[in-house]
């Protein structure tokens, strides 16, 4: 059985991210959400998921190569 790890909405999001060292507000995950930069998945109009493997993907490319 695989375990898929997510957080379901910005604000868990914000709280994983506080937690591996890459803090980011409510504010700018929406920013990075409405520009497509952050992995995520839109399941329904009111929700947000996001898969945790591919976020922590996300912030070593974010880590190796910063804007």
């Amino acid at each position: 059985m695989i375990n898929l790890r997510r957080a379901y909405g910005v604000i868990k999001l914000s709280s994983y991210l506080d937690t591996v060292g890459y803090p980011l507000t409510e504010e700018e995950i929406n920013v990075l959400i409405i520009n497509k930069e952050i992995p995520h998945l839109k399941p329904m109009a009111n929700m947000i998921v996001f898969n945790l493997d591919h976020i922590d993907w996300w912030i070593n490319q974010k880590q190796i190569s910063p804007k």
